[in-house]
């Protein structure tokens, strides 16, 4: 079996190739037979042989995946550096403050002013074919907008939308999030603690919902990984869980998907793990409010509908008046999930849409019957949620591998400990750290707890409040055991307090939340990290909001 490419190793230009080869190639095998026609002019619009297109066919039907048609290339890695930091340091400022300037200066120039610097300073002259390679891997944007204006990147660099149109199922879905209008109550003590943060994906050719989630975390990577699962996915057995009857036909790959320009949204996993799947992602350009109508719209109807419940805050104080909106706040957190999913499959789906003059879930089958292509499924949904979870790289120690300033272990890493030379990409959920999910060199993800399974699940967030706090303490070199014994103890600190405060209310509930609801999402692998004689229940403490 052919080894799974590593999609972030792939320099950018093969990884173009790749992607414009994924769109073409990606019909062709769909189809038992290929028609001379259709490979004909495949090749011609790909620059290929036959022989070469007709196996690039075969390795997609293999792994349908983007990687698999990148193209390999001999020799030492592209855009490896050789030249010390020093010398990295001096060109790029050199490129800062010479060339992307307004005057425009030529590579030859620059490369002058780079060997000025650089004897000022007793360096090595480095070459002018290694100052133009770093010229060429600018980023576009950066380069014309220093040398030529920010309009004219704008103008020159924005995508170009005729008209803004989906034209069947799945071709665009829109990703935004919002705080929902309501407070909502510990499922303790029933008692308010903060209004959640919602993050939802619509298709925009059939105002269908295609997924959400709702969590008490500020929107992170980790949300967006979450609700493009949810999205994606065939939802029956997340109704079950939910006591929810109710069809939710909506699933597959999108072609494409719209979001705005916040942090979460610009993360390099998303942006391959789109690209890996043949979803083109597209961020909405600045100042043209068309683009995110559909799910701006879809929220405030969304919104409407929660100023009904108890404990909702309106959309304006004005509206509000003197109504305390925590002082009737009723719903936890799991029963507003429920309550959004009924209101979406069971009212919004199937009323009549002002827009369509039909309901949502009529015109998703007619949608459906549009597309030239059938829908589109990922080969592997839980390798599809790795590929869209925040991660770091690490090297594999002789002693495991260390994360956060916390050791894992487990004899799959025997391997590589010590003998790997190269670091591997260390895939983990904020909410969960006690177990993380290593990218083995073939692409496998391995789950890998903590070196010491006694030591409790903790969250991402939890993690960091207790270096603060050590931080504050004058403690500057910190162990393992010392961060858990924090942890511990402002656990015991907030569950004493817990009664009476509400942000201590609010820390409990988020961090039960996260944990509760990382072993649902990750699944039947967070439940195999668990050791058998972990306790089933655990002292509580809240979950920061993640970066």
């Amino acid at each position: 079996m052919r080894r799974n490419r590593d999609k972030l190793d792939i320099d950018d230009a093969r990884w173009q190739d790749a992607v414009a080869r994924e769109a073409i190639i990606r019909p062709l095998a769909g189809v038992t037979r290929l028609s001379p026609v259709d490979v004909a002019t495949a090749c011609r619009i790909l620059g290929l042989r036959r022989s070469r297109l007709y196996a690039l066919v075969e390795r997609y039907r293999t792994a349908p995946v983007t990687s698999s048609l990148a193209s390999a290339t001999p020799g030492p890695k592209k855009r490896s550096r050789r030249l010390s930091d020093e010398l990295e340091a001096v060109i790029e400022e050199a490129i800062r403050d010479k060339y992307l300037t307004r005057q425009k200066v030529s590579v030859s120039v620059l490369h002058d002013h780079v060997r000025h610097l650089c004897r000022a300073r007793g360096l090595a002259i480095p070459s002018w074919k290694a100052v133009r390679a770093r010229v060429d891997q600018i980023d576009r944007q950066r380069l014309v907008s220093g040398r030529e204006g920010g309009k004219t990147a704008r103008d020159r660099l924005k995508p170009v939308v005729q008209e803004y149109r989906a034209d069947h199922a799945l071709h665009i879905v829109q990703i935004d999030h919002t705080l929902v209008d309501i407070f909502v109550v510990d499922a303790v003590h029933r008692r308010p603690i903060q209004r959640p943060w919602l993050t939802l994906a619509i298709d925009v050719a059939s105002r269908m919902v295609a997924g959400f989630y709702l969590s008490l975390e500020a929107p992170s990577s980790a949300s967006v990984a979450l609700a493009m699962h949810h999205a994606v996915t065939p939802k029956p057995a997340w109704l079950a869980a939910r006591g929810i009857g109710t069809d939710w036909p909506v699933s597959g790959l999108p072609d494409v998907v719209h979001v705005d320009n916040a942090r979460e949204f610009r993360g390099r996993a998303l942006a391959r793990g789109a690209a890996e799947h043949g979803i083109s992602l597209i961020h909405r350009p600045v100042a043209t409010p068309h683009y995110g109508g559909h799910i701006e719209r879809m929220i405030g109807t969304m919104m409407g509908a929660v100023h009904m419940l108890p404990g909702t805050t309106f959309s304006s104080i004005a509206e509000r008046g003197d109504y305390d909106p925590e002082h009737h706040a009723v719903m936890t957190l799991d029963e507003l999930e429920r309550w959004l999913t009924l209101q979406i499959v069971g009212r919004y789906h199937i009323e009549v849409h002002r827009g369509l003059h039909l309901p949502p879930g009529a015109e998703w089958q007619d949608a459906v019957d549009r597309r030239r292509e059938p829908l589109r499924w990922p080969h592997d949904e839980q390798q599809f949620l790795y590929d869209f979870l925040p991660f770091e790289e690490r090297s594999i120690r002789r002693d495991g591998l260390h994360l956060f300033g916390l050791r894992y272990w487990d004899d799959v890493l025997s391997p590589w400990a010590g003998r790997l030379d190269r670091r591997l990409r260390i895939k983990f959920d904020p909410r969960d750290l006690s177990c993380v999910f290593v990218e083995g060199p073939d692409g496998v993800h391995w789950p890998v707890r903590y070196a010491d399974l006694r030591r409790p699940r903790i969250t991402l967030g939890e993690h960091r409040f207790a270096l603060a706090a050590l931080k504050q303490r004058g403690v500057r070199l910190t162990d393992e055991q010392l961060i858990f014994d924090t942890i511990e103890a402002q656990r015991n600190l907030l569950e004493a307090a817990a009664s009476a405060t509400k942000s201590a209310r609010r820390q409990v509930e988020r961090r039960h939340r996260s944990l509760v609801a990382a072993e649902r999402d990750i699944g039947s692998t967070a439940i195999a990290c668990r050791p058998e004689d972990e306790p089933a229940h655990l002292t509580l403490l809240a979950v920061e909001e993640w970066s």
